[in-house]
């Protein structure tokens, strides 16, 4: 499933987090990927260890994690820390796939959800489109600034050459508590179905009691904590 989240919608939000990627400084974004990944990787990546840079990480990971839809469309178990990149000049990140376990020791986790959280505006610059491979359907997202996309870590994906202007996106990968992706999705139309009957139903209507006491025994048979 591929889902795009409007996640920052603020106007005086969006301007913050610019007036925060200003004070960013960035090194070679081959650093920070897998040895297959780094030969097709040619972007810039922000020093997320800087002061500047967990600022950021600090504004921007509870925007995303205690977003709703991400809660429901991905259970999330942990995280990994945020990654802010550049790509300009022609710069590109070629087809790839994510590693599969990210972290080490005790913060080792598995991927099963990878994010991309578009902060330029798609206007201001050409090509760095997201393209993501899935079972018989190649999708190329290019978003506004504060829109979330979700995909399985599990596909192929890529950045596309940025030809004019620069792109910065933020991206973060998360483990689960349902590892099966069908499981997942099945779980995400259930909340989604909830919350429209909700609309039309008493609090205590038996029919919103049957789809919570359903999700929950799903819960219980599918998380792994």
């Amino acid at each position: 499933m591929i889902l795009s989240i409007e996640a920052i919608s603020d106007a005086d939000k969006l301007a913050e987090i610019d007036q925060a990627i200003e004070k960013l400084d960035w090194q070679d974004g081959r650093k920070t990927a897998g040895k297959v990944a780094a030969r097709v990787k040619d972007n810039e990546q922000a020093i997320m260890a800087s002061p500047a840079g967990r600022a950021l990480g600090q504004m921007l990971t509870p925007l995303i994690m205690e977003n709703p839809v991400v809660k429901a469309a991905v259970r999330p178990r942990r995280h990994s820390k945020l990654l802010v990149s550049k790509t300009q000049g022609g710069g590109h990140y070629g087809a790839h796939i994510d590693n599969a376990l990210m972290g080490k020791g005790d913060g080792q986790m598995r991927t099963d959800v990878s994010f991309t959280l578009f902060l330029s505006d798609p206007a201001s610059y050409e090509g760095g489109e997201l393209v993501v491979q899935t079972a018989g359907m190649t999708q190329s997202i290019k978003e506004a600034p504060g829109h979330l996309i979700l995909y399985p870590s599990t596909s192929i994906h890529e950045v596309r050459p940025v030809t004019s202007g620069t792109r910065i996106v933020a991206v973060g990968w998360i483990e689960s508590l349902i590892r099966d992706e069908a499981q997942r999705e099945l779980l995400f139309d259930m909340q989604n179905t909830r919350a429209s009957l909700s609309a039309k139903l008493p609090a205590n209507a038996p029919e919103l009691l049957m789809i919570d006491k359903s999700i929950a025994n799903l819960m219980r048979m599918w998380a792994e904590v």
